[in-house]
């Protein structure tokens, strides 16, 4: 007989999204920080606590959150779930910590600029961004982690990691009732809230033709991403249709990209499409490895691939196809008690909670003709951003 487990997810409206520039990397830092123990709790005595009861915790930050999770035997919730929310509500940061893990964090910054995807990754959301904070590197840079403070980061962490910012979100094998009791019981402990620097709203810039070439060493094929910007959580459906267009385009093997430009035409090694939703914004981006003398090639064929798109309507066997894929995908999404977490938790984060559960019908009522006014609106081939990663 096995035990069931319970994923509690608490996600938190603090992520690099809410740092003045020149705390650039907070965010992240604190996640790295929140582990090191409160005035009643050791650091290593959390992980300890979590582990000798068979559990597993991690944690994750993006722009738009912090989240920190565990995933434990449902009947050790009671006495670890108060661990969880010690950590987070009373953080400590103590001074030599934050020194030590500094250098850990500044490496981190380091493995990443030796990383091609994050070069390339981090360069195009620097031009597609523009000076809003999704064009900032969750990370930071040396120089400004190098100047901040514990006091500082403490401050940032009173700030934002109160009651309104947080959502806890508990999936397996525990009754509404029980959880609902465990969380009120162990989340009672939030200090005062602080005046903290907050970060200098900056709108997202009008799309245009912005293009960076980037040469790297030991980079054995050269790679193209090309990428548009949508619509954000405030256009649900339209970002659902636009969700559509990356599978139809990049999503299996019998997807329009991988079919012409890798089996049949054989211009490139790979090619797959990403789409993804943030508050403000979506991004359906293109991602193709290739021989360096054919990046111009296949550049021009997907963007008149992307016309198409435009003028003519999908078929009907293609978008069943689509709308197949992401619905499977979906329901795979609401199966283990992590995703489920994670799901709810990143729409209770960047909306409201039950937006999650209207994906599928957002998606089954999108049509040919709303995919068409879709790349019509945001697909132009003159308003891409690419970036170009050569040996």
């Amino acid at each position: 007989m096995t035990t069931p487990a319970v994923v509690v997810d608490v996600w938190v409206r603090a992520g690099a999204s809410k740092e003045p520039a020149e705390w650039a990397g907070m965010a992240h830092f604190l996640e790295h920080m929140v582990f090191k123990g409160t005035q009643r709790l050791q650091p290593g005595e959390f992980d300890w606590a979590i582990e000798s009861q068979g559990g597993m915790t991690n944690a994750a930050t993006s722009h738009d959150y912090a989240h920190f999770y565990i995933t434990v035997a449902a009947s050790a919730l009671p006495q670890t779930l108060p661990y969880l929310a010690d950590l987070l509500l009373c953080a400590a940061i103590p001074a030599d910590e934050f020194v030590r893990e500094r250098q850990v964090v500044l490496e981190e910054i380091r493995q990443a600029h030796d990383d091609p995807d994050w070069v390339g990754y981090q360069a195009l959301c620097e031009l597609l961004y523009g000076e809003h904070a999704y064009g900032r590197a969750v990370l930071g840079s040396p120089d400004i982690l190098s100047a901040r403070s514990p006091e500082e980061m403490r401050r940032f962490h009173q700030a934002h990691y109160q009651p309104q910012n947080m959502t806890v979100v508990i999936a397996g094998g525990i009754s509404q009732q029980t959880a609902l009791s465990l969380v009120q019981q162990s989340f009672d402990r939030f200090a005062p809230a602080i005046w903290c620097p907050e970060a200098e709203a900056k709108p997202l810039p009008m799309p245009s033709h912005q293009r960076r070439v980037i040469a790297l060493p030991n980079l054995e094929q050269s790679r193209l991403t090309m990428a548009w910007m949508g619509p954000g959580i405030a256009d649900l459906p339209r970002a659902c249709g636009l969700d559509v267009i990356s599978v139809l385009l990049g999503g299996g093997q019998t997807s329009r990209l991988v079919r012409e430009l890798r089996e049949e035409r054989q211009l490139v090694r790979d090619v797959s499409s990403s789409f993804s939703l943030q508050a403000d914004c979506s991004v359906l981006s293109l991602s193709m490895w290739l021989e360096a003398e054919h990046v111009e090639t296949v550049e021009e064929l997907v963007c008149d691939r992307i016309r198409q798109l435009a003028h003519t309507p999908v078929t009907a066997t293609e978008l069943a196809r689509a709308k197949r894929l992401l619905l499977t995908d979906y329901a795979f999404s609401t199966e283990p008690p992590g995703q489920i977490a994670g799901l709810y938790g990143y729409y209770a984060t960047i909306a409201e909670p039950s937006l999650a559960a209207t994906y599928p019908q957002q998606l089954q009522a999108t049509t040919a003709e709303d995919l068409q006014q879709i790349a019509q609106d945001y697909l132009n081939t003159q308003r891409y951003t690419a970036v170009v990663l050569n040996p």
